[in-house]
């Protein structure tokens, strides 16, 4: 098969390989998905950055945990009528050397759901780290229905899915942007608000929208540069739930904590309570086939070009998703 991989660190250009290694076979609960796209996520990058400064894992790694193409084989323990299936493929390459960045990728059943007929291999390729993201910050601390969500970068890959899932639920949505044109993007989502982080004062515009009371949660991708404002956005006894960090360090005022009681929590997606991506995939199986989903447009690369695929992840370019397709 063909393939992308890394045996160093460092810059793309320096790091990724392209070309031919033995097509993988499943194992005893594993499934083997002939790959149409995989989408490339900002921690795909890390390792091969080496910007958590943790080395190598394994001598050589196909990168991407996000992917969808059809099963072509089952390993022991897996029904034969899966193979046919068009799937969607989540954290395949975590704790693992090799993930979608290849013509075929072996993983375990359970990572490789059902892709529904309305769905493409692009849009199911951008789900998996986002997607999953997203569904638990919005419903981890129980429903939304009635509150007010803001959704930090409504644009973003995860912020996208923040919008839409918010509003299933019952929320009113509001959602930070970086431009006027991303402002209706975040719309065409379902967000009934949005404010220009680049031309507006965040804290004073949600204070406004919300009559002075704030958010009843807040899904945080900028945790270092936005804390300094919860005061102004979120609700006594609100939540915020951190997703990403936006930097090495962020504080909040200790005398605004304990007048406020805010909860304020951590999550990693990689390792989340296993219920939670069951619940993940059933909502978003519901949603999509109801053709109540949209997806963030595309950028289409070939496996050739896989240097420039995470350059553009690294450049951090908001309203897109970056993805490979597979010959």
């Amino acid at each position: 098969m063909k393939a992308a991989w890394y045996e160093t660190q460092g810059a793309p250009k320096e790091a990724f390989q392209v070309g031919e290694m033995a097509d993988p076979s499943p194992a005893l609960g594993e499934v083997r998905v002939r790959m149409h796209a995989s989408g490339a996520n900002p921690t795909d990058t890390y390792t091969r950055s080496g910007l958590r400064k943790r080395g190598l894992p394994y001598p050589r790694i196909i990168p991407h945990q996000d992917g969808a193409g059809v099963i072509d084989a089952v390993g022991e323990g897996v029904p034969r009528s899966r193979i046919g299936e068009r799937v969607w493929i989540y954290m395949a390459q975590w704790q693992r050397a090799s993930g979608t960045c290849a013509q075929y990728c072996a993983l375990p059943s359970r990572l490789a759901p059902a892709l529904p007929d309305n769905c493409s291999f692009n849009e199911g390729a951008s789900l998996g780290v986002p997607w999953l993201t997203a569904h638990y910050a919005v419903t981890m601390h129980g429903s939304v229905a009635g509150q007010t969500v803001l959704v930090g970068g409504g644009t973003g890959a995860v912020g996208y899915y923040c919008i839409q899932i918010a509003k299933a639920k019952g929320a009113k949505v509001i959602a930070t942007v970086g431009s006027a044109d991303k402002g209706a993007l975040a719309r065409s989502a379902g967000a009934d608000d949005v404010v220009d982080f680049r031309a507006e004062d965040v804290g004073e515009r949600i204070s406004a929208l919300t009559n002075g009371r704030g958010a009843d949660r807040i899904l945080e991708p900028f945790f270092a540069k936005n804390a300094a404002h919860y005061p102004k956005m979120l609700a006594k006894n609100g939540s915020i739930i951190v997703y990403g960090a936006g930097g090495a360090e962020g504080s909040i005022s200790a005398s605004w904590g304990i007048q406020t009681h805010p909860t304020l929590c951590f999550i990693y997606m990689y390792e989340l309570p296993d219920d939670s991506y069951v619940k993940a995939v059933a909502d978003f199986s519901s949603m999509q086939s109801a053709g109540k989903l949209r997806h963030l447009p595309v950028r289409e690369f070939t496996l050739e070009q896989i240097a420039a695929v995470h350059e553009a992840v690294e450049a951090g370019n908001s309203g897109t998703r970056m993805i490979v397709n597979l010959p």
